[in-house]
């Protein structure tokens, strides 16, 4: 406030966005601490703690956050039922598309530009990938079935599960925000990949049951489940000892909920008891390594979220199948619910503070 009456205001442009959990964890650590060193420390000194958690720089290069995101989407393959050809060519088709998405977001490029630019190079290099294939080799075999999982490193896992627990707790505010940003998303990439499959002239087919005895399949799942949570652990910046954390726990509770799924569950119960699972594992070891449980269970449940059901619906509606459209996208919307709330209850379980109101 100025004199005689004048006033100023600053405003922010959020162009974009995105998610680190390496910021978290100190971010965390700064709260923790801040009543005991309110009385140390001035406020300036407060402003350059927070300067220096803002400023800090990623723990990984672009090639390393590409592979990272390819051998995430290359699991996301395999656990839909995807072979060894179609798990290759998500794996490269990933690493180009996040690579070209990270790029442009580097340029601070707006977020319709960076998402619709990254999902259509991935979908792309997939397309041309199996066409060449089948040209060189001449083989009557369909890779299309892992078409969609190499764009599924764009599906936003984190806001859209944080959005769920943040409407629990009643901050409709932030809630609807992250739901808003993460269905614009959605849109933007099954759109994209929809638009390239058209242009290329590329239906996606389904993925064929694997027949593996359970006791060659389970061990496989758990490989490929922590892959996948160690991949996009990664890609949040995480550090190694918290990605690989996250990974046991994302493994353990994803084999948990395939399980369930074998055995008829339905898959809005599975997906509660899976996520449920992670935020008790999570819970029970919260104490022991200082980590934040957010970036030990949002990551360990991001695999879970439906993206193949996502794209689907979004695909047949593109193809004026309103129908099966609406079919594939009420299966997403059942499972997206039941995962914060498997967060949730584990919460309410395991932290009295988040359990009672004030």
């Amino acid at each position: 406030m100025y004199g005689k009456g004048e006033s100023c205001t600053n405003a922010l442009s959020n162009v974009t966005t995105g998610v680190n959990t390496d910021k978290l964890h100190y971010m965390e650590i700064f709260c923790d601490g801040f009543t005991e060193r309110a009385c140390r420390y001035s406020i300036d000194d407060f402003h350059k703690m927070l300067d220096t958690i803002e400023k800090g720089r990623g723990n990984y290069k672009l090639i390393q956050l590409s592979l990272a995101a390819g051998i995430a989407c290359s699991a996301f393959a395999f656990l839909l039922g995807a072979g060894a050809v179609d798990m290759v060519c998500a794996l490269i088709a990933a690493f180009f598309g996040f690579m070209v998405r990270k790029l442009l977001l580097n340029k601070k490029i707006t977020l319709f530009a960076n998402t619709g630019a990254g999902v259509f190079t991935s979908c792309v290099v997939y397309i041309i990938m199996v066409k060449i294939l089948g040209t060189v080799t001449g083989s009557p075999m369909d890779f299309r079935a892992g078409y969609i999982c190499s764009m599924l490193f764009v599906i936003p896992g984190f806001p859209l599960i944080t959005g769920g627990i943040d409407l629990a707790k009643l901050d409709l505010k932030s809630g609807i925000e992250r739901i808003t940003y993460s269905v614009l998303v959605i849109g933007i990439a099954t759109l994209s990949a929809s638009f390239a499959a058209a242009i290329l002239m590329f239906a996606p087919v389904d993925f064929e049951p694997y027949t593996l005895p359970l006791y060659f399949l389970i061990p496989l799942r758990f490989i490929m489940s922590f892959l996948g949570v160690f991949g996009f652990s990664v890609i949040f910046n995480s550090r190694f000892k918290m990605a690989s954390i996250a990974g046991l726990i994302g493994a353990i509770a994803n084999v948990l909920r395939l399980l369930l799924t074998d055995l008829g569950v339905s898959l809005s119960i599975a997906a509660f008891f899976g996520a449920l699972a992670a935020g008790l594992m999570a819970s029970a070891i919260k104490n022991y390594i200082g980590f934040p449980r957010i970036t030990l269970t949002i990551p360990s449940i991001v695999i879970m979220v439906p993206g193949m059901f996502m794209y689907k619906g979004i695909f047949f509606f593109y193809q004026s199948d309103f129908a099966t459209g609406l079919t594939w996208l009420a299966k997403a919307l059942i499972v997206v619910v039941s995962l914060p709330l498997g967060l949730v209850f584990a919460r309410i379980l395991t932290d009295r503070n988040f359990r009672k109101t004030s």
